[in-house]
């Protein structure tokens, strides 16, 4: 089976509880990241913004709650992580700000330079193709807005990433296994950071697609990096 299409079943199986499995896992401190991500879109006023693999959109709820007047699309292909989205979006976005559509984020379907910020929260991992993934970002914003990547890495310090890995590798599986309701998904989660760039790495990886003025910013002991890098 390729990555895309267990990636897409993977995430199918465990939409229904995805949400109280990562709150619990992170005792509710992502929701602090989400928030800090949102801060440093900096996105117009008003403005057009897009979030990649979106999942049950939690960057989008952030992202309307910091400006009601945002209009932000939400793009995933795991068509129940859209339905889970689109459930939330009755609730709490009764005016239809959002909008959600299933797609492929190596092959965005929109016109170049469509929005003024872009947005991916916990993904990037995930994705067959990183380079590709970030060139589309690019783009598809307008000339000097901002991508804002929000993803676990590695932490720099000894004692942290032999803590750290203690937690990801060992008790998010189990916990995850039970609340998320998938052992097999909670086990790839962990896994996909082995391989992954750590956060300098990606900022490397930033660059080489043409984003200019990159920086990262450290959270979480080191073990959280948010990733800024303008059109």
């Amino acid at each position: 089976m390729d990555k895309a299409l267990y990636v897409r079943e993977m995430f199918a199986a465990i939409a229904p509880r995805y949400d109280r499995a990562n709150r619990l896992l992170t005792a509710g401190v992502d929701e602090a990241w989400r928030k800090r991500a949102v801060a440093e879109l900096a996105a117009p006023r008003g403005g057009s913004v897009v979030d990649l693999c979106c999942g049950t959109g939690d960057l989008v709820f952030h992202l309307l709650r910091t400006d009601p007047a945002l209009r932000v699309t939400g793009v995933d292909f795991t068509p129940p992580m859209l339905d889970g989205a689109r459930a939330r979006a009755r609730r709490a976005d009764p005016a239809q700000r959002a909008t959600f559509l299933e797609g492929d984020v190596t092959r965005l379907p929109f016109g170049d330079a469509s929005f003024d910020g872009a947005t991916m929260g916990f993904s990037m991992r995930n994705v067959v193709d990183v380079h590709r993934t970030l060139v589309e970002a690019k783009r598809v914003l307008r000339p000097g807005a901002r991508f804002v990547n929000l993803d676990v890495t590695k932490p720099a310090n000894p004692l942290i990433r032999r803590l750290f890995g203690l937690y990801f590798y060992g008790i998010v599986p189990l916990v995850g296994g039970i609340v998320g309701g998938s052992k097999t998904a909670y086990r790839y989660l962990p896994n996909s950071l082995t391989n992954f760039p750590d956060a300098d790495g990606l900022a490397a990886r930033l660059r080489a697609a043409g984003f200019n003025d990159v920086r990262t910013i450290r959270l979480g002991f080191g073990a959280i990096a948010i990733h800024v890098g303008a059109a």
